[in-house]
């Protein structure tokens, strides 16, 4: 599947350059038309990113996000810096079909694994950023500033037991950089865990890109900059992946 992304500050649309505040780039449009011109060209999921929520729980842009999804054709995924199970049940009540929580998973998984027997694994999307060390890919938590000791293999089996169903995997060194994914890493989860709904993020800047990925095993792609900056339109990307 192809999800495109929007991350968002203040209302408006933004990019990160591996995840850096100092490095942003603003895009002048408007978050609902680029959710809207998206689901025309046959996206069936929009990937919402809350970066004021991520850095400050207390600034999440909720009559935004509610807004995006009362007027949005197609589904809402939704993360940034969830650390409450309050945030959740709001973000659900709100309509949003999938919550995308990251460094509290791997911090604190017994909570996390909480919400997944309350709420259901199908809405909910891990999102583990990793970095590759000695070819071992472990995860990086806080917006990437700091390297935890667990590989994703680990914390990928931790989760299991609770029916995981979606992963987003992000390659830190590629997010942002517009240099290629890192196809081997998607490859390798795959064959790992050929049951899970792999979601490549990070790094594509071209449809053979896309193409990679598609072939790499991996269930689904996010796109988010490639797009912004008119690389490729959701409609080619989607034709890409189906023809792969």
């Amino acid at each position: 599947m192809i999800i495109p992304a929007i991350d968002l500050i203040e209302g408006q649309v933004v990019r990160l350059k591996q995840g850096d505040f100092k490095e942003k780039t603003i895009f002048n449009y408007s978050p609902l038309d680029r959710i809207k011109e998206a689901a025309f060209e046959g996206a069936k999921l929009m990937h919402v990113v809350d970066l004021d929520g991520a850095k400050d729980p207390q600034k999440r842009q909720l009559k935004l996000i509610a807004s995006l999804v009362e007027n949005s054709p197609i589904p809402i995924q939704t993360g940034g810096g969830i650390r409450e199970e309050s945030e959740v049940r709001a973000l659900l009540d709100l309509g949003v079909s999938r919550i995308v929580v990251g460094s509290i998973a791997v911090k604190d998984p017994n909570l996390v694994k909480s919400w997944f027997e309350k709420y259901g694994a199908k809405h909910l999307t891990l999102a583990l950023d990793v970095k590759v060390i000695n070819n071992v890919p472990y995860v990086a938590v806080h917006g990437w500033q700091e390297l935890s000791k667990l590989s994703i293999e680990s914390l990928i089996k931790e989760y299991q037991s609770v029916n995981l169903k979606h992963v987003l995997v992000t390659d830190i060194a590629k997010d942002g950089m517009m240099q290629g994914p890192n196809v081997k890493l998607y490859e390798y989860l795959a064959k790992k865990f050929p049951e899970l709904d792999f979601i490549a993020s990070g790094g594509m800047s071209s449809l053979e890109d896309v193409k990679a990925i598609a072939q790499s095993g991996a269930r689904s792609v996010v796109l988010g900059r490639a797009l912004l900056e008119g690389k490729f339109t959701v409609k080619e990307a989607i034709s890409c992946w189906q023809n792969a």
